[in-house]
């Protein structure tokens, strides 16, 4: 079963800037997608299409069967928060708020009351292995374990798809890992995750590659389902830093 589905899908922006070209893609249930390209590849373009944060020019975006095209601002809004999780490059998480709060106020729209929302929070810092850190402020926190909030606010509602804007460029390459690790978690546990990334190494972990140019798809590549790939990126990490993050992640 599909989850986000393109056809024919460009975009062009003002001063007839082609970002997408004909673009078709379907992203199945379950799968782990890397999409992959260098600067102005469409890459960002495409993350907005499946995202429903922009319109195509031409062509047809549905997500969750939803021909977005066809629904106005409040059924986007809708459908983004029931069926939707953004994680982005930029950690975005208010200062002076706790991480319960931070991933709790990601729910805010979702109609259920603040307690709710705040154990909907906590189950979901226990599932990236935070479940320490509640009270911690962002300045009190790591770079990945603020990666690791943001993550945990994405998923505090259960989407069905989780999509990643170059999670970890801004973390070190230990850091990174660690994100890497709870998204690997996630994906295990049934989470659909689609990842934009310039990365070579972030890209060939995933099961999927999508590679663009100049707003084309030129390949689009599968391989086994597992996640050793993991191992190549986290074994330059630091050995007390993973083995606290592995204690404090989920089964």
């Amino acid at each position: 079963m599909s989850v986000v589905e393109l056809h024919d899908v460009t975009k062009v922006y003002e001063g007839h800037v082609e970002a997408l070209r004909g673009v078709d893609l379907t992203v199945e249930r379950g799968e782990l997608v890397a999409i992959v390209g260098p600067s102005g590849s469409g890459k960002s373009t495409m993350l907005h299409m499946i995202g429903t944060l922009d319109l195509p020019t031409t062509g047809t975006v549905r997500v969750a069967e939803y021909d977005v095209a066809e629904l106005s601002d409040r059924e986007l809004s809708a459908l983004r928060a029931r069926h939707l999780g953004f994680v982005f490059q930029q950690f975005h998480l208010a200062p002076g708020v706790s991480a319960l709060d931070n991933v709790a106020d990601g729910l805010l729209y979702s109609g259920i009351g603040l307690r709710a929302r705040r154990e909907l929070a906590a189950s979901a810092l226990e599932r990236v292995g935070l479940g320490h850190r509640l009270g911690h402020r962002p300045n009190q926190l790591s770079g990945g374990e603020q990666q690791r909030v943001a993550v945990a606010r994405a998923v505090a509602g259960d989407p069905p798809l989780l999509l990643a804007d170059e999670p970890t460029g801004n973390l070190d390459s230990a850091s990174g890992a660690e994100v890497l690790t709870v998204l690997g978690g996630l994906h295990a546990a049934g989470t659909t995750i689609a990842i934009i990334t310039h990365d070579a190494e972030i890209a060939a972990w995933c099961h999927r590659q999508v590679r663009l140019r100049d707003g084309r798809i030129v390949a689009d590549l599968t391989r086994a389902a597992d996640l050793t790939g993991v191992a190549d990126l986290t074994r330059n990490a630091d050995p007390e830093r993973a083995a606290g993050f592995e204690q404090g992640a989920p089964e």
